[in-house]
């Protein structure tokens, strides 16, 4: 079993100074924590992995494909592999937990 606390995976994301930290990584998955504060620029690209976003606090709205919608704390989103996303018009501070299947390269 491996356990995780969000308050300290918030810490670490936060003195490595990234947006995005890779908290775990198996076989056919790899979880991370992404971070965006209120009025930030999403600097993502299309990933080659099937991704799920589960917001865990903050407000946004997300792009995917043609397709938008508002998130907040509780939300959950599913972007296929290479299709264009983003985050934008981030209110409150986003933080989000990201699985990859596969595994982020």
């Amino acid at each position: 079993m491996k356990a995780f606390r969000l308050d300290e995976l918030e810490a670490e994301r936060a003195a490595n100074e990234g947006a995005y930290l890779q908290f775990l990584r198996e076989r056919n998955m790899s979880v991370g924590l992404y971070a965006l504060d209120a009025g930030e620029h999403d600097p993502q690209q299309p990933h080659h992995q099937d991704e799920v976003y589960f917001v865990v606090s903050g407000r946004a709205s997300i792009t995917v494909g043609l397709e938008t919608t508002e998130v907040a704390r509780g939300s959950v989103v599913y972007v296929p592999a290479g299709v264009a996303h983003k985050f934008h018009h981030i209110s409150e501070d986003l933080r989000v937990l990201v699985v990859f299947s596969p595994p982020e390269a």
